[in-house]
C-alpha cells in the first residue's frame, strides 16, 4: 500500500501545522498553567473546516477522509496535545455519534452547528464505578409516557462544562443488560443536567475535564440516539472510530516531542560538542523516529474494531517513550517548566487511558484474534 500523502493531503498538513505554530504553539505554557480551555480558539478553527472536518458539506462539514482527518489531529497534536484532545472529542466521539445515528431533522438541528464551530460537543460515557466495564453503568433512564427521565452522573466528561451538549450513554431499568443501553442527546441549560466538579490533571489541563450531573432530566423520545436495543453497538462503533483519533493524537504527540529533543540536542553542547553527536542520544532519537513512523502507518488505517484497537494500543505506548526520551535529552531542563519536555511527558501518559486502557485494547484484540 502507498501510503505517501497526495497533495491535498500535504497542504492540509502544511496548513494545519502552520495554524498550529502560529496560533497555539505561543500558548501552550500560558493554557496549561491556567488549566483552562481556549474556547475562543473554536471560531479560528472553524473558518479552516476542521470542526467538522468528516461530516458531509450539506452540514456544515469538510467532507475530508479519515486520512485527512488522521493528519489534522496529528499535526495540531504535535503543537499542543490538549488542544487536539478537545477538538477529537468534538469531532470524533460527540458529534459522531450524533452524525451517525439520529434523524434527518435532527442532524440539521445539532449536527449543522457542530460541524460549523457553533457548538461544542461532548461525550458522557464513563463513571466513578463504570470506566473500562462500561456496561456496569448506573446512570439510568426510565420511560415516562414520551419522555426519558434521566439520573446519574458521568465522570471524566471533556467540555462537560463548556459544551454546549453532551451525548450521554444511560441503561434502562429493566433486564435487558447491554441491550438496555441507550444514547440520547441533552443541550446545556436543561432542567435536571448540571456539570460537576472540574478535574485538576495531571496532564492534558487545556483540555477542560469535568463531572455533570442528571438529575429527574426529562427528554423527549426525539431526542434518543438510533434504535432501542442498539445503544450499546453503537457506543462501541463511536469507539472504534474515536481510538484512531486518539492514535494520531498519540503519534502527534511523539513528533513534537522527537522534535523538541532532537533540536534541543544540536543546540546544547557538552564536552566541546553538540550532545546529537553522542552516541547514546542518536541512538534514542533514531530508535524514536523509527517507532513514531510505524505508529502512523497503523493510525492511518481502517477503523474497523481490531485495527483501531491496535493503532491505539501500539500508537499510545509508543508516544511514552519519546515523551520520556524527550525528558532524559533535556537533562535537567527537561524536569522544569521552562522548556516543553515536562509538559510533554505529562501529557503523554493520558493517551495510554483515555477511550480504552492499554489493558482494554488487548482484551480486544485478543477477542477479534482468538475468537473460537
Amino acid at each position: 500500500m502507498d501510503m505517501r500523502l497526495a497533495e491535498d493531503q500535504e497542504l492540509l498538513q502544511r496548513s494545519v501545522g502552520e495554524f498550529a505554530e502560529r496560533e497555539v504553539g505561543p500558548h501552550v505554557m500560558e493554557w496549561d498553567e491556567a488549566q483552562k480551555f481556549p474556547a475562543d480558539l473554536i471560531s479560528r478553527l472553524a473558518p479552516l473546516g476542521l470542526m467538522g472536518i468528516q461530516f458531509p458539506e450539506e452540514y456544515g462539514g469538510a467532507g475530508m477522509s479519515a486520512v485527512a482527518y488522521c493528519i489534522y489531529i496529528e499535526e495540531l497534536a504535535r503543537v499542543d496535545p490538549s488542544v487536539r484532545l478537545s477538538v477529537a472529542v468534538h469531532n470524533g466521539l460527540g458529534a459522531a455519534h450524533i452524525a451517525a445515528f439520529v434523524s434527518e431533522e435532527q442532524k440539521r438541528r445539532h449536527l449543522t452547528a457542530l460541524a460549523r464551530g457553533e457548538k461544542l460537543a461532548a461525550w458522557g460515557l464513563t463513571e466513578t464505578s463504570s470506566g473500562s466495564d462500561a456496561a456496569a453503568m448506573r446512570t439510568t433512564a426510565a420511560r415516562q409516557g414520551d419522555c426519558w427521565v434521566i439520573n446519574g452522573a458521568k465522570q471524566f466528561i471533556t467540555h462537560g462544562r463548556t459544551g454546549d451538549l453532551v451525548v450521554v450513554i444511560a441503561m434502562t431499568s429493566g433486564d435487558e443488560g447491554s441491550r438496555g443501553i441507550l444514547a440520547f442527546v441533552v443541550e446545556h441549560g436543561t432542567t435536571g443536567f448540571r456539570a460537576g466538579r472540574k478535574e485538576k490533571k495531571l496532564g492534558m489541563r487545556a483540555s477542560e475535564t469535568s463531572e455533570v450531573m442528571f438529575e429527574n432530566c426529562r427528554m423527549p423520545g426525539s431526542q434518543m440516539l438510533g434504535a432501542e436495543g442498539e445503544g450499546f453497538i453503537n457506543t462501541l462503533q463511536v469507539l472504534d472510530a474515536g481510538r484512531i483519533g486518539i492514535a494520531a493524537l498519540a503519534v502527534g504527540l511523539a513528533q513534537g516531542a522527537y522534535e523538541a529533543a532532537r533540536d534541543y540536542a544540536f543546540e546544547r553542547r557538552q564536552f566541546g560538542q553538540s550532545i546529537g553527536t553522542f552516541q547514546s542520544i542518536r541512538a534514542k532519537l533514531v530508535d524514536d523516529a523509527g517507532r513514531i513512523e510505524a505508529a502512523r502507518l497503523r493510525a492511518r488505517g481502517e477503523p474497523t474494531t481490531q485495527e483501531s484497537a491496535m493503532a491505539k494500543l501500539y500508537a499510545s505506548e509508543i508516544a511514552v517513550r519519546p515523551s520520556e526520551d524527550g525528558v532524559q535529552i533535556f537533562g535537567g531542563y527537561g524536569f522544569v517548566k521552562d522548556y516543553p519536555a515536562e509538559e510533554v511527558f505529562r501529557d503523554g501518559r493520558l493517551t495510554t487511558i483515555g477511550e480504552g486502557t492499554s489493558e482494554i485494547q488487548r482484551l480486544v484484540i485478543a477477542r477479534q484474534l482468538l475468537a473460537s
